[in-house]
């Protein structure tokens, strides 16, 4: 398998990464040049800001929780040469959690579904990374 086939997903998560970003600054700009905000209430990164502001900045800050260790991951794969259709299924399907859950938490937001989608997205994470140490710890090491 192409090993570069696994960073198709890294790209739309970065993607996404940096939408929100920018969404955020946006909406944060917005709401100082309304007055809805003062940048006294914020200095020190206090909670001030408007409901709906602060919703696409916890959107946004979500997607530096686990997506490291995909990136990590996804590194890790391709310099031991271990990229093959089960990781490329299974990042494909992390990235589609980390969408779910963006889009839940920026439209509905509502618990137990954005919960339910984190826990789907971390535990396809985990899955890669047990397949990942099995193959470097019992495979690699012994030859095969």
């Amino acid at each position: 398998m192409n090993q570069t086939a696994i960073l198709y997903p890294v790209f739309v998560q970065v993607a996404l990464t940096f939408f929100l970003q920018g969404w955020m600054r946006q909406a944060r700009r917005g709401a100082i040049k309304r007055g809805e905000v003062a940048f006294a209430d914020i200095a020190l990164r206090q909670s001030n800001w408007p409901p709906e502001v602060q919703k696409i900045a916890n959107a946004f800050h979500n997607q530096l929780e686990t997506p490291p260790l995909f990136y990590a991951l996804v590194a890790f794969l391709m310099i031991t040469g271990q990229v093959n259709l089960v990781f490329v299924v299974l990042a494909w399907v992390y990235v589609a959690a980390r969408l779910a859950h963006a889009y839940v938490h920026l439209t509905i937001n509502r618990q137990p579904y954005r919960s339910n989608i984190f826990i789907a997205g971390s535990i396809t994470l985990l899955i890669m990374w047990l397949l990942f140490a099995i193959r470097i710890l019992f495979f690699t090491a012994a030859g095969v």
